[in-house]
């Protein structure tokens, strides 16, 4: 297995009315993290809030391309971004102990943080399709060129694991300043962590990657 640690490409926050951050997702422009009662949008290159929607967020946060997807206790809400309104809801798969969520391969992925579950839903009904057994605490999960990655938070610890998503196994490891309450990729260099109480963002590099221009230089 592979080990590292974390290289932090930028940290962004705190940010005023956001005590925490509970969730993450990217949608191709702009981070949106949860709050506890708002999603708000963050633009990575200027690290200004461009946006703010009032709905429940406690956990995980995805998007599908056009909607935002937004663990409230033990419901998803699915949010149209244009709009700020909620249009439709689903179960979560951990009965309110869910926590991280990404969008991949038309379903939703949800962790069930201490049942160390990553369960593949259908994001219409809520449906379980498949569950992947961790060998950790789950707090994030993303999917990104077809590695499947999930965060951990356990005491002032935290770590970015890959793993073989039909054994669970840890197939790499990289090894956070504190713990992550969310996880997303830009799909390329970067990953945006999530703080919780900290009410932080960290931007950290995907090993093996060059960074995303935009997150690589604060202040431009």
């Amino acid at each position: 297995m592979k080990r590292a640690a974390a290289e932090i490409l930028r940290e962004y926050g705190p940010f005023p009315d956001a005590e925490r951050v509970n969730g993450v997702t990217y949608d191709g422009k702009n981070v949106w993290f949860a709050t506890g009662d708002k999603l708000k949008a963050l633009d990575p290159e200027s690290g200004a809030i461009v946006q703010s929607i009032d709905v429940a967020s406690h956990a995980g946060t995805a998007f599908d391309g056009e909607h935002l997807y937004q663990i409230a206790e033990d419901r998803i809400h699915k949010v149209d971004p244009k709009t700020g309104k909620v249009v439709a809801t689903i179960p979560a798969p951990g009965n309110g102990g869910d926590s991280g969520m990404a969008w991949a391969e038309g379903s939703l992925w949800v962790g069930e943080y201490r049942a160390h579950k990553i369960h593949q839903i259908d994001p219409e009904t809520g449906k379980v399709i498949r569950t992947i057994e961790s060998k950790r605490v789950v707090t994030g999960v993303t999917w990104v060129d077809g590695e499947l990655w999930h965060a951990t938070w356990e005491g002032e610890e935290g770590d970015l694991l890959r793993i073989d998503p039909e054994t669970g196994d840890v197939l790499q490891e990289v090894a956070m300043p504190s713990g992550v309450s969310g996880l997303e990729s830009d799909g390329g260099g970067c990953f945006f962590c999530g703080g919780g109480s900290s009410g932080k963002i960290k931007a950290v590099r995907r090993p093996g990657h060059a960074a995303t221009d935009k997150v690589s230089a604060p202040g431009k």
